[in-house]
């Protein structure tokens, strides 16, 4: 979908996604140290908000007004507001200063040459030291998960991100398939965090 028809969904309910962080991100970033973070494609805000809570600096983008009007206000009831500068930007062509410590890429659905940009541009972001925390719907969940996207050509597996980004200087911490369980049933989701070396 594109920025209107993401306005439209996100203006239709209360929320489109829960209000708690997503269980990887909170996993993968809850014993880092505070600092500046960018969350791309922040949709609703769920992720900066929880980050902002436990004392980071966010920036929050994404290409729905909407859905990031809707995070203020969030934020706003939390007490946080504050902590977040919420940026209405296209992931795919924003150049963003590389001074942070960490930059999120939750779910964010592409072709896969939109999503190579994505994440050079949210790789380029990060400061020496800095962590990229990318989750995405993994592409075996088309045939062995539940729910997600059903167009395969948004779909990736850690590789997939490691090959986006071949050539950078990173160490990669992780670079896997995880399960989410969905009610009954599971998805899966592929889950990359790298550290920027230089």
């Amino acid at each position: 979908m594109d920025a209107a028809g993401w306005d439209e969904r996100y203006a239709a309910s209360e929320l489109v996604w829960s209000a708690e962080p997503n269980r990887f991100v909170a996993e993968v970033c809850a014993d880092l140290s505070p600092g500046r973070a960018l969350d791309l494609a922040a949709g609703e805000g769920r992720n900066a908000i929880w980050l902002a809570q436990r004392g980071w600096t966010v920036t929050a983008t994404d290409f729905s007004r909407v859905g990031l009007e809707k995070g203020r206000q969030i934020a706003d009831r939390a007490g946080v507001a504050d902590r977040i500068a919420w940026v209405v930007a296209d992931a795919t062509s924003t150049p963003w200063p590389d001074e942070h410590d960490l930059v999120l890429v939750a779910y964010l659905q592409l072709v896969e040459e939109e999503r190579r940009s994505a994440h050079e541009r949210a790789f380029a972001a990060l400061q020496p030291g800095g962590i990229l925390v990318v989750v995405a719907h993994d592409s075996t969940n088309l045939t062995e998960g539940t729910g997600g996207p059903q167009d395969p050509a948004v779909l990736m597996t850690a590789d997939d991100v490691l090959a986006d980004l071949a050539g950078h200087d990173l160490d990669v911490l992780r670079a896997e398939r995880v399960a989410r369980p969905v009610g009954e049933a599971t998805a899966y989701d592929c889950l990359v965090v790298l550290e920027r070396t230089s």
